[in-house]
Formats: C-alpha cells, sequence, structure tokens
C-alpha cells in the first residue's frame, strides 16, 4: 500500500542536506514541523515550518529535553488509520496524522570519542525523544515512513516525486528495520559506555551493535557468504577502519583476516618493520632502520610460502619500496628458490600517487592486489576496552584483548649464561611474532628477522622441529621463542643441536629446574616472560 506524505516531522542533530530534503518535501504540498534548532535552521533556508510547540500546546521545556513526548505526537505516529476507534480517539483529541519522521540522533558515539568527554558531557548527548518517535513510526510503518540518516533523503524524494507525492511499503518496510538497526545499536553504544565508566568487565548483557561496511565476494569458502561490519566508536588505526584503494578484484573475507593479522602484528614495533602473513599465520617479519631492508628480510624469512601472502608495513610506500615489493621475485626470491611472487594485500599506513602507479602497473598482479590505507600508527589510540571475540555453535566467547608485547622491566634470567644485547634485540622480536601465530608456535629469529616459524602443532617439539627445518644453518646463533612454556627439557636440547643461543618462554612450568639445567648444560640463555601468549 502507498501511503501519501502530507505531513513531516523533521528533527535532526546532523543537519547535513536536510534544508534540501525539507525544501523537496515542501514543494510537494508537505506540511513540515519541526523542533528547535532544525526549526531554525529550514525557517533561515526559507522553508515553511510549524513549531512543535503549536502542536502540543506546550513549549519546549527543560533545556529541550521535553518537547516531542506529547500524545499529540505519538499519537500522529501510532494511530493505525484502517481501524475506526484510533480515528475517533485523534478525532477527539485533536490529533492530526504525521506520516513521515525525519530524525536522527544526539551524537552520543561521537561525544563519548572525545579526549576529555566529561560524565555530564556524556549524559546530555543522550537522546530520548529521538529513539522514542523512530520507534514509534518504524512501529507503524504501515502507515508512516521513517527517515534517519542523509543517505536515504535522495531516495524518499526521487520516489515520492515519481509516485504522486506516495512513499511505497516496500520502502517503508526497509526504511522501519534500519531504523530499530539504529536504535538498538545506539543504546548499545550507550550501555557500553556506561559499564566502562563503571568498571564492570563484563555485564550480564551486550550488544555488540554494528554497521555494515561491504558486503563481500564470500566467505572462508566460495559456497559461504560474507558481509564485513565495524565496531562503531573505534578509533584505532585498523585493517577494518582503513580505506580500501580497491583493484580489479573485490576483497573477500580470508583476504580481511589475514590483512588483520599481518598489520597487528607490525603494530607492535615502533622502529621500521615489514610483515608476511599466509593463512593467518606470520611468514615472514623483520625490523630495520630502512624499511626497504625490513621489507626484504621479511619477505626472504619464507619465499615459499609467500606467494600469494598478504604484506603489511608500518611505514608509508613510496616509490622505491613499491618497486621492492613488485619485484620481490626477480631481485630476492629466485634464488632462493621461489617459483614466483604475488601479494593479495599490501597494508600500509599511506600510499603516494607513484607508490600506487608502480604497484598498478610495474607488474600484471598488480591491478589485482588490494590496498589498504590505514593512516597514521598511534599506540595511543588502541582501544583496550574492546572484545576478543570468538563465535561457538550457539554463542560467543568473549575476553579481553591481549595487548601485553615486550616487557623488559619484568624479565626474569634464570641461567648462568644471559643473552647477549643483540640476542635480547632477537628475542623481542621471535617473542612478539609468537604472540600472533597460532599455537603452539616456536620462532626463530637472527639479525632481527624471523628464520622460522613453526605453528599450530599439537607437540611444541613438532612445532620446532618445523622452525629449525625452515631456518637451515642460520639457526646457529639464532634466538628462539615460545608462546607458552616448556614442560620437558625435550625443547632445549632440540635447540641445542640446531645450535640455538638464547630462548625466551614464560616459564611456570614444573619442570623449570629441569629445563634451565638443560639449558645450562649447553650454554644456551633462558629469559622467562612470565607471561604466555596462545592464540587459539
Amino acid at each position: 500500500m502507498d501511503i501519501a506524505i502530507k505531513t513531516a516531522l523533521i528533527s535532526v542533530s546532523d543537519k547535513r542536506g536536510i534544508v534540501d530534503f525539507a525544501k523537496g518535501l515542501a514543494q510537494m504540498g508537505v506540511k513540515i514541523i519541526s523542533t528547535g534548532g532544525t526549526a531554525k535552521a529550514l525557517t533561515e533556508a526559507g522553508v515553511p515550518v510549524t513549531n512543535i510547540d503549536a502542536v502540543t500546546g506546550f513549549p519546549e521545556m527543560m533545556d529541550g529535553r521535553v518537547k516531542t513526548l506529547h500524545p499529540r505526537i505519538h499519537g500522529g505516529l501510532l494511530a493505525l488509520r484502517d481501524k475506526p476507534e484510533h480515528v475517533e480517539a485523534m478525532r477527539q483529541h485533536g490529533i492530526s496524522p504525521i506520516d513521515l519522521v525525519c530524525v536522527n540522533l544526539y551524537p552520543f558515539e561521537q561525544t563519548v570519542a572525545k579526549p576529555n568527554c566529561t560524565l555530564e558531557e556524556a549524559i546530555e548527548n543522550i537522546d530520548i525523544g529521538g529513539p522514542s518517535m523512530i520507534r514509534s513510526a518504524a512501529k507503524n510503518h504501515k502507515f508512516v515512513a521513517v527517515v534517519t540518516g542523509p543517505d536515504q533523503y535522495p531516495r524518499v524524494i526521487e520516489q515520492m516525486r515519481g509516485n504522486n507525492g506516495a512513499v511505497t511499503s516496500r520502502l517503508r518496510e526497509e526504511l522501519a528495520r534500519t531504523a530499530f538497526g539504529l536504535t538498538a545499536g545506539y543504546d548499545a553504544a550507550i550501555a557500553k559506555y556506561l559499564n566502562g565508566q563503571a568498571g564492570i568487565e563484563f555485564p550480564d548483557r551486550i550488544a555488540l551493535a554494528l554497521t555494515k561496511e561491504a558486503a563481500l565476494r564470500y566467505g572462508e569458502n566460495p559456497h559461504q557468504t560474507a558481509a564485513l561490519y565495524r565496531l562503531p566508536g573505534s578509533r584505532e588505526p585498523s585493517v577494518c577502519s582503513g580505506k580500501l584503494l580497491v583493484g580489479d578484484t573485490e576483497i573477500s573475507f580470508n583476504n580481511l583476516l589475514d590483512a588483520n593479522a599481518a598489520f597487528e602484528l607490525v603494530k607492535e614495533f615502533d622502529e621500521p618493520a615489514a610483515v608476511v602473513v599466509k593463512h593467518l599465520n606470520p611468514c615472514g617479519c623483520a625490523i630495520d632502520e630502512d624499511i626497504n631492508v625490513a621489507y626484504r628480510k621479511a619477505y626472504e624469512g619464507d619465499v615459499v610460502s609467500a606467494f600469494g601472502g598478504i604484506i603489511a608495513v608500518n611505514r608509508p610506500v613510496d616509490g622505491i619500496l613499491a618497486r621492492t615489493i613488485m619485484e620481490s621475485y626477480s631481485r630476492f626470491g629466485k634464488a632462493l628458490g621461489a617459483e614466483g611472487f604475488f601479494a593479495e594485500v599490501i597494508v600500509a599506513p599511506k600510499y603516494d600517487e607513484e607508490a600506487v602507479q608502480i604497484i598498478r602497473t610495474l607488474k600484471t598482479w598488480g591491478s589485482r592486489v588490494r590496498l589498504i590505507e590505514t593512516g597514521p600508527l598511534d599506540r595511543a589510540r588502541i582501544d583496550i576496552n574492546e572484545y576478543d571475540v570468538r563465535h561457538i555453535v550457539g554463542g560467543l566467547l568473549l575476553q579481553k584483548r591481549d595487548l601485553v608485547g615486550w616487557e623488559p622491566n619484568v624479565l626474569t634470567f634464570p641461567t648462568k649464561t644471559r643473552p647477549a644485547p643483540e640476542q635480547l634485540a632477537d628475542l623481542r622480536i621471535a617473542w612478539l611474532v609468537a604472540k600472533h601465530a597460532k599455537s603452539n608456535t616456536i620462532v626463530l629469529a637472527k639479525n632481527k628477522k624471523i628464520l622460522g616459524i613453526g605453528v599450530g602443532q599439537m607437540n611444541r617439539v613438532e612445532s620446532g622441529q618445523i622452525a629449525i627445518r625452515h631456518a637451515g644453518d642460520e639457526a646457529k646463533g639464532s634466538a628462539m621463542a615460545s608462546d607458552a612454556f616448556f614442560p620437558f627439557p625435550d625443547n632445549v636440547e632440540q635447540a641445542a643441536a640446531a645450535g640455538v643461543a638464547a630462548i625466551v618462554q614464560p616459564g611456570g612450568s614444573k619442570k623449570d629446574e629441569e629445563v634451565i639445567a638443560a639449558a645450562d648444560k649447553h650454554g644456551i640463555a633462558i629469559v622467562f616472560t612470565g607471561k604466555r601468549h596462545f592464540l587459539h
């Protein structure tokens, strides 16, 4: 059923496009009711407006807290116009129908995102009348259109102009669904903020309000559908908040998972760093004073696995770095046994125009690579209150993010041999990479470069065998990291046979004394972190 729009109520905080929208309505003979600042803006723009108090018979009061919460407003929104009793009630109480509500809400999320926002400011930016009108109109979408964002204005006007001033039931239903999602997300943001203010980590009820950013080609496999949703209010530089400079191929579910894994690892380093990820695990990572050298070292860590991988760097990509990446195979990989090279995604804080041009044109695969620009990295903007969410059938597991990195002040040195400064630097890199690799994890590093990684094995000894095999002769003098403690000395014996010089691990095993004794026997330095980094 089409509904002709004769009366509209407009009350918005975000005034983008509202004047043109209201003018479009007025040109079609729609009576416009409005409030406060919106009424003022429309009047100044020459749009005829009826003030809300002329409808309710009450002035706006209490600093604008009370203005639309009135039977003549909500009766006009909620009345079922095909029900005689409702029509009669409207007649008796002087209530006129309202056919369209255009409301967006006080900017609560933007307000609380400000560094110096006070609780009083946050409370004052909790909208009451807006959500009430939106919910009333959405509930009665059989007769009322509810418009909640500037992106909807053109479609509504276009349909009215082509439909004798009426809005179809299909569009009203769609607008209502969007409206209920908006109010649900708004309440979720308020609850999250208030729980945070009270220091409640895991409240009895949690609503995860997400905004759809993009439909994806498919999920992990082509028979699965997928979409990307974004948490509101997040200011942290991330793959999700980054700008996608799309290539010829759309980004996929797996691309985003891998890109996130790569970027979260490269964010651990203040110095120039590069990471290569394949199937959620790092296959290369390195740091250097020169980002181009850091990338080369990261790629050389595993040139076979790097094929079709995800690259992340924590410095802007200029023409030199772009060419270094694109020529990985011909300049470095061919001599190391690679069969070829291409990247699915590159993530960086910024790309200059020359870099984009080189990536797109230097190699045929460059037109397909997806570029994600995250903006400048700033560890001060990391959201310490964001949950790490895992799905199990029928529910979600929530935990706080693992934001523990390298903590020099809490390290202990239980062995007779202590690591040299350069070994300690390599232990740091190996430890941070182990944090971002699937358990069980063993990582070998030397000269600020990852040599080999063993991940995801059912026992730690096999993970060590994989890492040592990848490192080859370079394992001699290397630093080893384990994401969890050694339950037996066998890992140390294996490391000693490969020539490993130093090991970092959490400690805390019942057999720590045996592990330490084995290290002392072989002259290996052990460092205990006191923290575990399981990643399942």
